[in-house]
């Protein structure tokens, strides 16, 4: 194999970009070298660890000059732990570095001109997330907690963590300390033993309220009582208590049984006025207080006045399809999860809204059934997964021509790909919105609104 670098030379390098992992990139002869801990702008020295045919990978040995937006990562476990990428970014240097990631994939993988405006973020990048999905270990006896080491299931062990809520990090801290104490050995995924998998923790951050999610292998809790004292000890303001059991040899987290310990089966919260009731295994966005950004730039890119029939695809349990609502003559909602339905016809029916309506089913086969029945959409609102929008989605828009779509996308590679399929259709991008949903991790979510073309 040819390759212009072989394995321990040591290079002196630029580094120009960053990887969706938060790798910096540098290039020797066209040749990329993806370097863990560095950053854009960057000059560095580097020892080449691995050659492949059209790539390699370098480990950082000195910072010859650092990136103006370089910083001291303040968590301890920054460089093992996956669950960030870019702490050692400031915060402006994110934002940048976001818009410019956004801006370049739209051009690149879409030829898409319409302007990328400047990130919107948040004024505090830091302890946002409303849901924690805690792993469980054992170490040298001990038990260990924290979030899997990037691209592996090995745990990097930590006291806190810096993006999740406070309530999660001292729930982790006393299940570490009493777990084997009230016989919750941690689950073993080689050798299929033990009884805790994981510890979820959601918290309504307008509410206040707390629900703590015990995940076990098995369903018999030998010690349900005292645990359910250590939670309350722990997290005084908790409301409530369940055990969901996960008996398959699988790394997914949750299993189909969900029984409640104690208190009651749901919390609730707020995004702007819209309430929510949220149960243990409802999608909900994590980051509430950017949802509300992410949510009303895409009610200001519908342009309502209070006439216009509203579809929103990919619906889930209705947080889009109730913003919509307060400006909408009628919002209908569609969604493959029937259970996430039942979820948004009860937040509908929560929050007093008469003119929505929600339907189980592939979005590509009930929007154009709609259509036959006279249901036609003036806005069309899609919020898919990573994955995108399913192709015969985008044919059912392109065929049915509602006047504008508002594009919610948490990937930017397959909102570029999506947005040139429905330029191609007939339609033109006015203007891509990215918000930081996700600050200290690559992660950028955009909100695109397209007009039909005359």
């Amino acid at each position: 194999m040819n390759t212009p670098v072989k394995k321990n030379d040591q290079l002196a390098v630029y580094i120009e970009d960053l990887t969706h992992d938060g790798s910096g990139v540098a290039k020797v002869d066209g040749y990329p070298l993806f370097i863990h801990g560095g950053l854009p702008d960057e000059k560095a020295e580097v020892r080449v660890l691995k050659t492949l045919k059209n790539y390699g990978f370098a480990k950082l040995l000195n910072i010859v000059e650092p990136s103006p937006f370089r910083v001291e990562a303040p968590c301890p476990v920054f460089y093992e732990c996956g669950g960030c990428q870019l702490q050692h970014i400031n915060y402006e240097g994110q934002l940048k570095w976001k818009e410019n990631m956004v801006r370049n994939v739209m051009q690149r993988l879409g030829k898409i001109d319409a302007p990328v405006l400047p990130v919107k973020g948040m004024d505090n990048p830091w302890e946002y997330r409303n849901k924690s999905q805690i792993p469980f270990g054992l170490a040298d006896g001990k038990v260990i907690a924290g979030f899997y080491q990037a691209k592996s299931h090995r745990i990097a062990d930590t006291p806190t963590c810096l993006i999740q809520s406070d309530e999660a990090d001292r729930l982790m801290r006393a299940f570490k300390e009493k777990a084997l104490e009230l016989d919750l050995v941690p689950y073993n995924e080689d050798t299929k033993k033990g009884q805790l998998r994981h510890l979820v923790v959601r918290k309504g951050r307008a509410t206040g309220e707390v629900m703590v999610v015990l995940v076990t292998k098995h369903p018999k809790l030998s010690k349900k009582e005292a645990i359910i004292e250590l939670i309350r000890e722990a997290e005084p303001k908790v409301t409530s208590i369940m055990q969901n059991v996960n008996s398959r040899n699988t790394n997914v987290i949750f299993g189909d049984e969900t029984n409640l310990l104690w208190g009651k089966p749901t919390i609730e919260d707020l995004i702007g006025d819209v309430r929510f009731e949220i149960s243990a295994r409802s999608f909900y966005q994590v980051n509430p207080e950017q949802t509300e950004v992410l949510y009303k730039q895409a009610l200001d890119y519908a342009q309502l006045s209070g006439d216009e029939t509203v579809i929103d695809a990919y619906c889930g349990i209705g947080t889009i399809s109730l913003f919509l609502a307060q400006r909408a003559k009628q919002v209908l909602g569609v969604e493959i999860v029937p259970q996430a339905i039942e979820d948004a016809k009860r937040n509908a029916e929560l929050n007093g809204f008469t003119n929505t309506y929600f339907e189980a089913g592939p979005a590509e086969e009930v929007i154009p059934r709609w259509y036959k029945e006279g249901k036609n959409a003036d806005v069309l609102v899609v919020d898919p997964p990573r994955k995108g929008c399913d192709e015969a989605l985008l044919t059912t828009i392109i065929e049915q021509r509602p006047k504008r779509v508002v594009y919610v996308s948490c990937n930017p590679a397959t909102l570029a790909r999506d947005l040139r399929i429905l330029e191609d259709g007939g339609y033109k991008t006015q203007e891509i919105q990215p918000v930081d949903m996700f600050p200290q991790t690559t992660h950028c979510e955009a909100v695109a609104w397209l007009e039909l073309a005359d």
